[in-house]
């Protein structure tokens, strides 16, 4: 009973994990920014809810991948892991390796009156754009995830 309720979890969690991803990135981030007149406030909320996201990434690629660990009949069985374990880096790299740096930046211009200098300003542009790439071949990834768990 177990072993014919692994698979439907699996597509069920796998669904999950990509929809989180995408309704956090490319609808709630860029709703928060485009309906809130205070930028910082916008920032802010993001930066929770893409904390939820990372904790929520790093539960499903665990769960994941001890699923699919024993699912040795999967064809894809060895894609789908590199998927998985792709994705965790791009969580771990994104949000607990590039976010922390960006958060410095807003702190320390939190402390000066909300104003980054040019080389802060930069800085944080920078970071966010290599989060914001990391974040796009994530969600790549998650639609491969998708498309090959079939």
């Amino acid at each position: 009973m177990l072993t014919a309720l692994l698979p439907r979890l699996r597509i069920l969690l796998i669904t999950f994990w990509a929809g989180s991803l995408w309704t956090v990135g490319y609808v709630v981030a860029p709703v928060l920014f485009s309906t809130l007149a205070d930028r910082t406030l916008a920032g802010t909320l993001a930066g929770a809810v893409f904390r939820t996201q990372a904790w929520i990434s790093l539960v499903c690629g665990v769960v994941l991948l001890a699923f699919m660990w024993t699912d040795k009949e999967n064809p894809s069985r060895s894609l789908l892991i590199k998927c998985v374990i792709s994705m965790l880096a791009c969580t771990v790299i994104g949000y607990f390796g590039l976010q922390p740096y960006m958060a410095e930046l807003r702190t320390i211009a939190a402390q000066s009156g909300g104003i980054m200098d040019d080389a802060m300003r930069a800085r944080f542009g920078w970071l966010h754009g290599a989060a914001s790439v990391i974040y796009l071949v994530q969600s790549l990834l998650a639609v491969a995830l998708v498309v090959k768990s079939r």
